[in-house]
């Protein structure tokens, strides 16, 4: 590593360095993309199933549940499901991107 600060980086170098990182990106949209998550109301009555592009697949809900609970709770339960679907998503998400973003944020150093 050169320590001038004067010293003309290598455009070259930074082009193929910028590729790289483009290219990583993308492998990881695919990778996130591709990702399935499941997730489940606290009381495990709903469970939600979503892409990582943030469509959702299936909500299956537990028979007892819609004898149990009147429209706006089991309204409520659904929502807690996705809720904690889209939650599982970003953070899964995050975790995939982490790497490149701490390496982005070295080179910034």
């Amino acid at each position: 590593m050169n320590t001038d600060p004067y010293a003309v980086p290598d455009m070259d170098e930074l082009l193929e360095q910028v590729r790289r990182q483009t290219e990583e990106v993308q492998r990881i949209q695919r990778s996130v993309e591709a990702m399935e998550v499941k997730a489940h109301s606290r009381n495990n009555e709903v469970t939600v199933t979503l892409r990582g592009d943030g469509r959702f697949t299936s909500i299956d809900i537990d028979p007892e549940t819609v004898r149990r609970y009147d429209a706006r709770n089991l309204g409520e339960i659904v929502l807690e499901a996705v809720n904690n679907g889209l939650q599982k998503l970003a953070e899964n998400s995050a975790a995939k991107f982490a790497p490149v973003i701490e390496q982005a944020g070295s080179l910034e150093s």
